[in-house]
């Protein structure tokens, strides 16, 4: 089906440049055209390509000649001897004042039969040659007997110094047989036998020299040829069913056999399966990717567009004598699945290899798919990321909130707490400021009036120095309390013995409460213990306790006791007393700012709030011990180990 669609191709584009040709013959005034001769082959759209291109770069560039094309239609080697006539008709056209200002030839027979017959060209104009290799021979003549028993010999454009003056530029591709033989001798070591297979054409006959005049630099090894003009495709098969052993074959060029019949690439197909066990090679890239394993061959491109750049030089510099050849070298070439078949490793080569007919990877395959895939990804991946930002920013806004809210409600407790206070302050303070300052006031008035007696005046004095005591106390409380709670008191430590300072302690409160009936005792198995301690607030902590114990104890017994846990390493003071004892839902209570369990007792509520805030101070704690029943107990604790502020 392939062989079809390629037929149906070369056919419209040989309809299309035949139309294209004589539109340019009929419109052309030009005197001096660049004139185009093609050796035109019906069997390769190459030579339609690069006049396509040539023509549409040359407009580009503002080529100012028109342009003109001539096909020579060559066919089969067996008319080669016609193609100088046919050379000399065309040019003959172009004579004197019309003669042209380029002549361009594309393709082998075209080069070949200009070089024959160049001598009798009255004028010599700028020539350009393309789509040629660097081995030409130079055309039969009629003393030839046989053309097809015939040898020419192999003359290298370069190599052979051709004398061609009017030669300005070309685009010439070589053929490398050498790196070839190489290349088979590199994979295959034991070959003894090559067998070049060339058609009925002048490329074919022209390899075909080239290849015999090569092949003398390998005397070892032994040339087969299976020339065209000699087999046909059956015939060709046939021999390549009976190749010697060690054999290995390098496919020149097959589109025409001795019938001068065409055939595309299913010839070649059938060559392969005559010989699919042969090592198959090409110089020539014929039956590469199917049958041959490889080749050094030409490095085919398209040249169209260079030929017009050559042309619109040589249009801007008509005295430039240099001639600018442009060669086109060779590169190795390994077919991948023919050599993995065959298990050969292409480092042996001592060439540089291109690898074609790779497989194609998966990414080479769906790479469109794969970047749309990733792209996607990506995509749902940052839109998933930018939802998480927002969603995490979302809940910490609203654990911010929650957050705020709590706090608020919290200072709003606090507010309303601390308006409590105040108020219950303002409550407590009012009454507890009046009564002493009623009496004062009052029995002061009395002694005013100077009507009393020595000894109501002796009474009335106790009770306004009692009152006086009392209200300095009070005020004492207060700015002690403001001041631990705002944390503006510092302790003084020193080291004391606490024995002593607790009977101290004991001893003062006994005095001071002379009207008292209750008994003041010390307890401690310890005749003396030196402590780090702040002399002044224990003393403040145990003398509020004691006082404390005395307004809620009657003709009992108050005992402050001290010992040592050990363990803990702490100091423990006690002041137990036989009074009348705190309920149990009040002991959390006692503590408290202003907090008063009989309400009709002397006192502000403040002593047992500064005693705790003066231990925690010093980070030690208070507590009411609940398992004592005879009357309440009060004990607190000093650490041994000072961590000082």
């Amino acid at each position: 089906m392939s062989v079809w669609v390629r037929h149906i191709e070369c056919l419209i584009i040989l309809v299309l440049f035949l139309f294209q040709s004589a539109n340019l013959r009929a419109v052309s005034k030009d005197k001096n055209p660049i004139l185009i001769i093609c050796s035109y082959n019906p069997a390769s759209q190459q030579t339609s390509v690069t006049i396509s291109d040539y023509m549409e770069e040359y407009q580009k560039l503002r080529g100012k000649h028109d342009i003109i094309i001539e096909n020579m239609n060559c066919k089969s080697f067996s008319e080669s001897p016609l193609w100088s006539e046919l050379m000399t008709e065309i040019l003959s056209k172009y004579q004197g004042d019309r003669h042209p200002a380029q002549i361009i030839l594309l393709g082998q027979e075209a080069w070949a039969a200009y070089l024959s017959q160049r001598d009798s060209m009255q004028i010599k104009v700028p020539v350009m040659c393309s789509l040629i290799s660097s081995n030409v021979v130079i055309l039969p003549t009629d003393t030839v007997s046989s053309l097809s028993t015939w040898l020419p010999e192999s003359i290298d454009l370069f190599g052979d110094h051709l004398d061609i003056p009017e030669l300005k530029s070309g685009f010439i591709y070589q053929y490398n047989i050498d790196d070839n033989i190489r290349m088979i001798q590199s994979f295959y070591p034991k070959t003894k036998n090559i067998v070049f297979i060339s058609d009925n054409t002048y490329g074919g006959v022209t390899m075909q020299a080239l290849v015999r005049k090569e092949m003398k630099k390998f005397p070892e090894l032994n040339l087969i040829l299976l020339d065209g003009r000699q087999h046909t495709i059956y015939t060709v098969v046939e021999e390549l069913r009976h190749l010697p052993e060690n054999t290995a074959i390098m496919v020149g060029t097959w589109r025409v056999d001795m019938n001068e019949g065409y055939f595309m690439r299913n010839a070649t197909y059938a060559m392969m399966e005559a010989a699919p066990k042969i090592p198959t090679f090409t110089p020539s890239s014929v039956a590469l990717g199917y049958w041959a394993i490889g080749g050094v061959l030409p490095n085919y491109k398209k040249v169209g567009e260079d030929m017009a750049v050559a042309s619109i030089r040589i249009d801007d510099n008509p005295e430039d004598t240099l001639q600018n050849l442009t060669v086109i070298g060779s590169k190795a070439v390994l077919d991948y699945r023919k050599a993995k078949e065959l298990g050969l490793n292409p480092k042996i080569l001592p060439l540089k290899v291109q690898i074609v007919n790779q497989p194609v990877t998966f990414y080479q395959q769906y790479t469109y798919q794969i970047w749309m895939a990733g792209s996607a990804f990506v995509i749902l991946v940052l839109g998933l990321c930018i939802s998480l930002f927002y969603y995490f920013r979302t809940k910490r806004l609203k654990d911010e909130l929650l957050t705020s809210e709590k706090d608020l409600r919290i200072a709003k407790d606090k507010a309303e707490e601390s308006n409590r206070l105040k108020s219950a302050f303002l409550a407590n303070m009012s009454h507890e400021i009046r009564t002493p300052l009623n009496s004062i006031v009052g029995f002061s008035d009395v002694l005013s009036m100077g009507d009393s007696t020595e000894e109501d005046r002796q009474s009335y004095y106790k009770i306004i120095k009692s009152n006086s005591d009392l209200l300095l106390r009070l005020i004492n409380d207060i700015l002690d309390l403001s001041r631990l709670e705002a944390n503006r008191v510092t302790l003084t430590w020193e080291y004391c013995d606490i024995v002593q300072l607790c009977k101290q302690v004991v001893a003062s409160v006994s005095f001071s409460r002379q009207s008292s009936d209750n008994q003041f005792l010390f307890n401690s198995r310890y005749e003396a213990f030196q402590m780090e301690t702040d002399v002044q607030r224990i003393q403040q902590v145990i003398i509020n306790l004691m006082s404390n114990a005395d307004k809620f104890t009657k003709n009992g017994k108050i005992t402050l006791d001290f010992y040592l846990d050990e363990k803990k390493k702490v100091a423990i003071f006690s002041v137990t007393d036989t009074g009348c004892g705190i309920p149990k839902e009040k002991q959390k209570l006692v503590f408290e700012r202003f907090e008063k369990l009989n309400e009709y007792a002397q006192g502000t509520g403040l002593g047992l709030s500064i005693c705790k805030l003066i231990v925690y101070k010093w980070k030690g704690d208070i507590w009411i011990d609940s398992d004592y029943t005879e009357g309440a107990r009060f004990v607190f604790s000093h650490p041994l180990n000072i961590e000082k502020e």
